[in-house]
């Protein structure tokens, strides 16, 4: 016989092996099973029964969750109940952490699929001690070859030992059945099915962080973990620059430009000029990168939220910050000792590219009187964030300040076009005075607002500003003079311009003392629920409140958006409108969260979405003044510390659940606690309408799948 003959043969053989093979390969996921609570349970009570799953890599395993006809598509996940006279089912059963996957190809409808972990949950309630609960598991496992059926697959549940009398079984049939089918028993009324109840959001539901066991992992969306952009590096970044180009024109810095220019290029080859020029130039920006980097060592990320809310540092930053003013009006000058500056100068005598480092470190030194406020400045608002912010700051502030040194190296002919020094440099460190005092304002406003002190309301914050910018206005006119100011009688095309920009910036603020949001300061001011006196005062909507919420005569949410400041409220609520949640995770002294309100929030569309889409919660994670019911007070998974402050709550929160500690962050998650959209800050939406309203309408989407 041919060889040719057993071609066919052996190739149906190897795909039936093949088939075979593949078939006999498909791994069963690895079942566990617990109860929701063990200790101290009682008859009547209602808990839930856990069944946990792990899946091999490359599989997925189907949920009860599907768009398909009833008998078409993926075979859905079931659980059948032995019947027992100790328990009763309550409501459906449910998974947790599945995604809805378009099934195009095939069937054309969306099904729920768990990925690497699954978990199904059935509430029951407790009729007498339980002996056991049997289970029957039916599903299908798949991957991308092909897909096979899981069945009957048996689960049981240990023995629960309750204390009470017995409660007798309710005399139906339904109480044996398949949990796919809801059943309805006499429990109390926060157990009942309410309308519009979506079955995963039926009874009693206790949030993850209060479970036994606590939270394993972050929340993720889809199998990525919640993701967030450190916020506002960019932002940062720009000010610190623009920073450094400001302290280039204060009278201890400017005056030394052309003096160590020329001392580089003064009697040397072109190439060791530049070269020593450069060398200076990057030991300038090291210097001020390395004081950056230790800011961040001390004040890492773990210390950024203490440093942005608590009243000790921030009373210290607004002291810190008046001195500096009192400094730029001439009152004193900030110096460094003699003896470190001479030592240095000494140094640097030297020449070649060692004096130019150490003609840097004098620079730097020289003109601290000048930059010190600057630079304190700068780190001061640095620390109010990551550890990395620090380091960017300081990058960003150097590098302004040796940008001038490098470039009159290569063009030393420009040394002849500079303006000459005089008073206007004097003038330049008093407006650097005004604007200091206006900056201290803001730090002092903060812990007013985290501990309810109500010293600067809105209206007096803005009083305040517009005195002080006033003055500054008068000063650039030459109403006003001081000591060290050189008489100057008539006002200069740069001059008057400045004078104009700082009375129209004045005459922006006033109509703000009667209500205007003033969005170009959000974040700058006090949020507009502090001002007493307004013109405007939107109508608050009451379509997403169940009942009226804690906290809400001491904690606002802006534009009349009728919103919850407690977690487990809100969730409440939104379980029993059956709507998704929207968590806005703020703080008072939070600059983004105050833009994101003003400039987004604001919107038509997005208000709409906010009232009527979604139960709104807005929780504050740097509040220091209000104190969680005894009853409420619970052990940090983190600190194992006990928490008892509705601040330190949302913190822990927002750890545990997003793995993020800055602010804002929105996350939009169901009535099981899982994401609908990643979780994002400020920063991604760059104070943009339609991203950001895109957020919410894929959230809606994706809860209504």
């Amino acid at each position: 016989m041919s060889f040719r003959v057993f071609i066919p043969i052996l190739l149906t053989l190897f795909a039936w092996i093949s088939n075979t093979a593949q078939a006999a390969g498909f791994p069963k996921p690895k079942f566990t099973t617990s109860y929701s609570k063990t200790a101290g349970v009682k008859t009547g009570d209602v808990i839930e029964l856990v069944v946990k799953f792990d899946i091999a890599p490359g599989f997925h395993v189907y949920s009860e969750k599907s768009d398909c006809p009833e008998y078409d598509g993926p075979i859905r996940a079931t659980l059948d109940f032995t019947p027992s006279n100790e328990y009763t089912l309550v409501g459906k059963f449910y998974g947790i952490g599945d995604h809805m996957v378009k099934e195009t190809e095939i069937w054309n409808c969306s099904t729920g699929e768990f990925d690497k972990k699954g978990e199904f949950r059935q509430k029951i309630k407790v009729l007498k001690s339980i002996s056991t609960i049997k289970v029957i598991f039916n599903g299908q496992i798949c991957n991308e070859s092909g897909c096979e059926n899981i069945k009957d697959q048996p689960l049981q549940f240990p023995a629960l030992t309750v204390s009470g009398e017995a409660i007798a079984a309710p005399a139906s049939p339904e109480n044996s059945s398949s949990s796919t089918e809801t059943t309805v028993v006499e429990t109390t009324s926060d157990s009942q099915i309410a309308p519009n109840y979506a079955p995963a959001m039926s009874g009693d539901y206790t949030p993850e962080y209060k479970r036994e066991g606590g939270i394993k992992e972050i929340k993720q969306f889809q199998g990525q973990k919640a993701q967030e952009k450190e916020e506002g590096m960019m932002t940062l970044f720009i000010l610190a620059f623009l920073s450094g180009l400001t302290a280039l024109l204060t009278p201890c810095v400017f005056p030394m430009i052309p003096m160590t220019v020329s001392f580089f290029i003064r009697n040397k080859s072109r190439s060791a000029a530049l070269r020593d020029s450069f060398t200076f130039a990057i030991s300038l920006i090291g210097l001020y990168t390395i004081l950056g980097t230790i800011v961040a060592f001390a004040f890492g990320a773990n210390a950024a939220n203490w440093l942005s809310t608590h009243w000790i540092p921030n009373i210290f930053f607004t002291v810190i910050f008046v001195v500096f003013a009192a400094s730029f009006f001439g009152a004193f000058e900030i110096t460094l000792p003699s003896w470190l500056v001479n030592k240095v100068d000494k140094q640097a005598d030297k020449g070649g590219m060692t004096g130019a480092i150490f003609m840097a470190m004098t620079i730097a030194l020289v003109s601290f009187s000048c930059t010190g406020p600057i630079v304190g400045t700068v780190l001061v608002e640095a620390v109010h964030g990551g550890a990395m912010r620090p380091v960017i700051g300081m990058f960003g502030f150097s590098l302004a300040f040796a940008l001038p040194f490098g470039l009159l190296a290569l063009f030393p002919g420009w040394l002849n076009s500079m303006p000459k020094s005089g008073g206007w440099l004097n003038s330049v460190k008093v407006v650097l005075g005004f604007v200091e005092l206006a900056f201290a304002l803001k730090f002092l406003s903060i812990p007013d607002q985290t501990y309810h002190w109500g010293i600067l309301d809105r209206e007096v914050y803005l009083a305040i500003w517009i005195v002080l910018f006033s003055l500054l206005g008068m000063y650039l006119l030459g109403k006003i003079q001081f000591d060290h100011d050189t008489p100057n009688p008539k006002i200069g095309i740069m001059r008057l311009g400045s004078v104009i920009a700082v009375f129209a910036f004045v005459v922006y603020m006033i109509p703000g003392m009667f209500g205007a949001p003033l969005k170009a300061l959000a974040g700058y001011l006090p949020p507009m629920s502090t001002q007493d006196f307004r013109l405007d005062r939107s109508a608050e909507s009451e379509a997403g409140i169940c009942r009226t919420p804690k906290y809400s005569d001491q904690l606002h949410t802006p534009h009349g958006i009728a919103s919850y400041f407690d977690y487990d409220e809100a969730l409440a609520c939104a379980r029993e409108q059956g709507k998704p949640l929207f968590i806005d995770f703020t703080g008072h002294g939070c600059v983004n969260c105050r833009k994101m309100e003003e400039k987004v929030w604001s919107d038509p569309k997005v208000l709409k979405m906010l009232k009527e889409d979604y139960i709104v919660v807005s929780l504050y994670v740097d509040d220091k003044k209000i104190k969680l019911p005894s009853n409420e007070q619970f052990k940090s998974q983190r600190t194992q510390k006990v928490i008892t402050t509705l601040g330190d709550k949302n913190a822990e929160l927002q750890e545990v659940y997003y793995g993020k500690t800055t602010q804002p962050l929105y996350c939009l998650i169901d009535g099981n606690e899982q994401l609908l959209q990643p979780a994002y800050g400020a920063d991604y939406f760059q104070f943009q309408v339609e991203p950001f309203v895109k957020f919410l309408e894929e959230g809606k989407s994706n809860y209504k799948k």
